[in-house]
């Protein structure tokens, strides 16, 4: 892990809390949440189940987000992004991260990943390179629609989150693959 803070240069806004049935803060993912579209034996790109409460007063929208800082590259790697996630919802079940996207709320919108596809990538960091932070995301907006097009990709939607941000749940998890 090199140590980068993805929160360091943003405006600081409060925290609230996020839990997930499926992942704990800290620990490694389970098999479920690797990437078998990567070839991560027992790998399922399984989005986790993720609950949250405690949002600012005033929060209109919710937008997911899962990132790796600490992947070879300039930029790290958005594995999902969820924008326009209704107010009046507070949890995610796991799975809700496929391709069909049916299990996310109505009007919520699935980005691509940074392999391409709108859907929740599990991790693949590659073997040998140490292990990698995953940063399981809530954001709470003031806004209902973020208003980022459909085709848009996970920076673009990190972009517009800055003049929008209420408040931030931050759940990190990690994962490696020895070499």
């Amino acid at each position: 892990m090199t140590g980068h803070d993805p929160f360091a240069r943003l405006p600081k806004v409060p925290s609230f809390a996020i839990t997930s049935t499926t992942i704990k803060e800290g620990a490694p993912l389970p098999s479920a949440q690797m990437s078998g579209a990567f070839g991560v034996p027992g790998g399922k790109d399984a989005s986790p189940q993720l609950s949250w409460n405690g949002a600012p007063k005033g929060t209109k929208s919710y937008v997911v987000t899962v990132y790796d800082p600490d992947a070879p590259t300039m930029s790290g790697f958005w594995h999902w992004a969820v924008a326009n996630i209704p107010a009046s919802v507070t949890s995610l079940p796991e799975g809700a991260g496929d391709e069909k996207g049916a299990l996310l709320p109505r009007g919520a919108l699935q980005l691509r990943n940074d392999a391409g596809g709108a859907r929740f990538l599990g991790a693949a960091p590659p073997a040998g390179d140490g292990p990698h932070r995953y940063f399981f995301v809530v954001h709470a907006l003031d806004v209902e629609d973020i208003g980022v097009p459909a085709g848009s990709t996970p920076a673009f939607l990190a972009f517009n989150l800055l003049s929008h941000t209420l408040g931030r749940a931050v759940l990190m998890a990690t994962a490696e693959i020895k070499a």
